[in-house]
């Protein structure tokens, strides 16, 4: 099977799945939640770079993300579990709530 030549910034990734990018952040501080060679540090230039994704790579975080929101404790434990800054969670939380919002009213 061939390798993907396609990859994609943070940024741009959180566009596509239309996730808070912070979440993502917190994600990716974890790489042991990317299968391996599917997360890329890009050098940029800049002091710290960037983050890339294999088409694989965001089928991962779409999984992990599809996992931890059917756990007990949802996303939240997920976050605590990883460590998360308390302040950091709160952000996320209250993003996945309009998220979450935001979908039941698509679907309504």
């Amino acid at each position: 099977m061939a390798r993907s030549t396609r990859v994609y910034t943070i940024k741009a990734v959180s566009d596509l799945l239309d996730e808070d990018m912070a979440l993502l952040e917190e994600i990716t501080y974890n790489s042991d939640n990317i299968d391996y060679g599917e997360m890329i540090h890009i050098d940029d230039g800049s002091k710290d770079g960037m983050t890339g994704f294999t088409d694989r790579g965001i089928e991962c975080i779409e999984e992990l993300l599809r996992d931890a929101r059917s756990w007990k404790g949802g996303l939240r434990s997920f976050l605590v579990a990883d460590h998360c800054d308390p302040e950091t969670i709160e952000r996320i939380m209250a993003k996945e709530q309009a998220r979450t919002e935001a979908q039941n009213r698509k679907q309504a």
